[in-house]
C-alpha cells in the first residue's frame, strides 16, 4: 500500500495490514482519508463554535453590559488642530472624530490656560456638595487619593462599611496617607510613620512611639454624604455645615431601577459655565439639533454634508428656579423629540425633568415610551478651569438596556459638543444678551448664591500656588 511504503515504522505497516481486515473492501489510503475528512469536519465545527461564542459574548456585551465611557481633557474637542487633507473618506462622508496629535494637544491646552483672563471670572470653587468618588469603585479598606476644589483628599471606606474623607497629607511631616496609608476600622493610617486619624473628626487616635498625643494633632475632617451610588463631601468657604441634604432617588435606592453605565468627561471651562447650559435653551435649538449619528465634532455636525441631516432633534424647555426652603435647586422642563425632518416621522420622544441641585448636581428624571429612568450628573473642580463631569444612567426594567445604553451614548455625543464649546470659550462676564437669553441672566443671579466672601477666586488659588 501507498502509506505502508511512505512509513517504513513496523507498527504503522502492521496497522495498514489491519485495516482492510476491519473495512473489507477499502484500500487503507481510503480510510485515512476518511478519517482525515472527518477530523477536518470536526475542526471545522469547533471553530465555528468558538467563533459564534465569541460573537454572541461580543454582541452581548455591546447590547447589555453597562456602558463605561471615558474622555479625558485631551480626547474632546480638539480636531480644528489637524488639517483637513488627513481626514479620511469615510469621516468626509459619514462625520466623526478627527484625533490630532498628542502632542499637539498638550500645547494647545498650554497655551489656552495663558491665555484665558481670569480677572472676570466668578469664584472658581463654589459653596455645595461634590462627588469625589463612586460607590462601586470603593471597597471596605479601601483608600483612594481624591483630586478636587484645589485639594488633595484620601477618601476611604471604613470596616463598618461608612465613608471617611480626610486631608491627604499627614499634618506630622506630610506624607501622603492615601498613597501606602492602611484604613485601621473607620481610622486612616499614615504609612510613613503610623499615625491614625479618626474618619468622623480627623483627630489623631495613634502614634506608635509617643506617650502622648498633641491636641492639635489633627487633619482636615470633610462632612461626607453617600447616596445615588456617589460619595459627596460637602465644601463651604465659610467653614458653615451642610446648608441641606442631597436628596436619595428612591428607585435607585431600591435597586428597583437597574445601573445602565457611566459616562465621564474632563472640561476645561468655569464651572458655572456647565449648568448654565440648562437655562440656555436658545442653544438647543442649534447645536443640539442636528442628528446625533453625526458625532460631536462640529466641524462634521455643521458641515455641507446633508448625508446624515434626514432626521434631526426638536427641543423645549424652560428653565425656573425653586423658593424657600429649596431656593438651592432649580428646574428644567424639557421635551425632546427626534424626527425624520423637522415635522415627520416621529422616531423618538422624551420628556425630562431636571433637577439643578446646588452647583455640582442634576438629576434627570427621563420618561420614555419604555419606562422611566433617571440620569445622575455630577461636576466636580478639579481646578480653576478643570472640571470632571460623571453620569450614572439607571432605569426601570422595561427601559431596556439596549435602549438605555442608546441613551447614554447619545447623550456624551450632545454632551461632547457643548465640551468642544467650553474648551475653547471665555466666559463673559457681561454678555451680549437678547431679550430671548433673560433666562440666562436669570440663572446667574440664582448661582450667585452658590458664593460667598471667602469663596477662592482664580487670582487667589493661582497666589497660594506661587507661595509655595
Amino acid at each position: 500500500m501507498f502509506l505502508s511504503w511512505l512509513c517504513q515504522d513496523d507498527s504503522v505497516t502492521n496497522v495498514s495490514r489491519a485495516l482492510p481486515q476491519v473495512w473489507p473492501g477499502m484500500d487503507t489510503f481510503t480510510i485515512f482519508a476518511s478519517h482525515g475528512h472527518n477530523t477536518f469536519t470536526t475542526l471545522m465545527w469547533c471553530g465555528v463554535t468558538i467563533l459564534t461564542i465569541v460573537v454572541v459574548q461580543q454582541i452581548w456585551s455591546l447590547l447589555f453590559t453597562p456602558l463605561d465611557r471615558v474622555k479625558r481633557a485631551a480626547d474632546v474637542g480638539w480636531s480644528f488642530l489637524i488639517n483637513d487633507k488627513n481626514q479620511s473618506f469615510w469621516s468626509k462622508i459619514f462625520g466623526g472624530h478627527r484625533k490630532p496629535r498628542g502632542r499637539d494637544v498638550a500645547a494647545s491646552v498650554r497655551r489656552l490656560e495663558q491665555l484665558r483672563r481670569a480677572g472676570s471670572l466668578p469664584p472658581v470653587y463654589p459653596n455645595g456638595w461634590f462627588a469625589v468618588a463612586e460607590s462601586r469603585a470603593l471597597k471596605p479598606g479601601q483608600v483612594r487619593q481624591v483630586q478636587a476644589l484645589g485639594q488633595t483628599l484620601a477618601v476611604y471606606r471604613g470596616a463598618g462599611g461608612a465613608v471617611w474623607a480626610l486631608d491627604a497629607h499627614c499634618p506630622h511631616l506630610g506624607a501622603d496617607m492615601a498613597v501606602g496609608g492602611a484604613v485601621k476600622g473607620d481610622c486612616l493610617e499614615c504609612p510613613f510613620h503610623g499615625w491614625q486619624f479618626r474618619g468622623q473628626d480627623g483627630a489623631c487616635t495613634v502614634i506608635p512611639y509617643a506617650k502622648k498625643i498633641p491636641d492639635v494633632a489633627k487633619v482636615r475632617h470633610w462632612e461626607t454624604q453617600e447616596t445615588n451610588g456617589f460619595v459627596f463631601v460637602w465644601h463651604d468657604a465659610e467653614g458653615r455645615p451642610p446648608q441641606w441634604r442631597v436628596p436619595e432617588v428612591a428607585a435607585v435606592a431600591t435597586r428597583e431601577w437597574r445601573y445602565r453605565g457611566r459616562t465621564e468627561h474632563e472640561v476645561l471651562a468655569h464651572i458655572q459655565e456647565i449648568p448654565e447650559n440648562g437655562a440656555d435653551i436658545a442653544h438647543l435649538g442649534h447645536l443640539h439639533v442636528p442628528s446625533v449619528f453625526k458625532g460631536a465634532d462640529l466641524f462634521s455636525v455643521f458641515s455641507s454634508n446633508t448625508f446624515l441631516d434626514v432626521a434631526k432633534h426638536e427641543w423645549r424647555g424652560v428653565w425656573s428656579p425653586m423658593e424657600g426652603e429649596d431656593s438651592h435647586v432649580a428646574t428644567v422642563n424639557i421635551e425632546h423629540a427626534f424626527n425624520l425632518k423637522p415635522g415627520g416621522l416621529r422616531l423618538f420622544k422624551m420628556t425630562v425633568q431636571a433637577l439643578q441641585i446646588g452647583p455640582g448636581l442634576v438629576h434627570l428624571h427621563l420618561n420614555t415610551t419604555l419606562g422611566k429612568g433617571v440620569l445622575v450628573q455630577t461636576v466636580t473642580p478639579l481646578a480653576p478651569l478643570k472640571q470632571k463631569i460623571v453620569h450614572h444612567l439607571y432605569s426601570a426594567p422595561t427601559f431596556v438596556a439596549p435602549f438605555a445604553k442608546f441613551v447614554l451614548h447619545s447623550e456624551a455625543c450632545h454632551l461632547e459638543r457643548d465640551i468642544m464649546i467650553w474648551n475653547s470659550k471665555q466666559y463673559m462676564s457681561r454678555p451680549l444678551l437678547v431679550a430671548e437669553d433673560k433666562l440666562i441672566k436669570k440663572f446667574r443671579t440664582w448661582y450667585r448664591q452658590f458664593y460667598s466672601p471667602n469663596s477662592p477666586t482664580a487670582e487667589s488659588v493661582a497666589s497660594s500656588d506661587l507661595d509655595w
